[in-house]
């Protein structure tokens, strides 16, 4: 017997509700921490596109703006 064999018996309300909300019982706190793991990597990838670009604009303003042949 497989799993379509097992849940083919019962109600759509069974499938489609009950089953999930148990999974998100159970697997709630998982779901959650992952979530926020990956909000929290997110928010650091755009801090350190940020601030790199920030950096290869004052680089390039400065390169520009300073005295030509002298280099670091």
């Amino acid at each position: 017997m497989d799993a379509k064999g097992t849940l083919a018996g019962l109600p759509w309300w069974v499938t489609w509700i009950v089953i999930p909300v148990i999974a998100l019982v159970v697997f709630g706190g998982l779901i959650a921490s992952l979530v926020g793991f990956l909000i929290g990597l997110l928010f650091k990838v755009l801090i350190f596109v940020a601030l790199v670009g920030g950096v290869v604009y004052l680089v390039r303003h400065f390169k520009g703006s300073g005295s030509s042949g002298s280099g670091w």
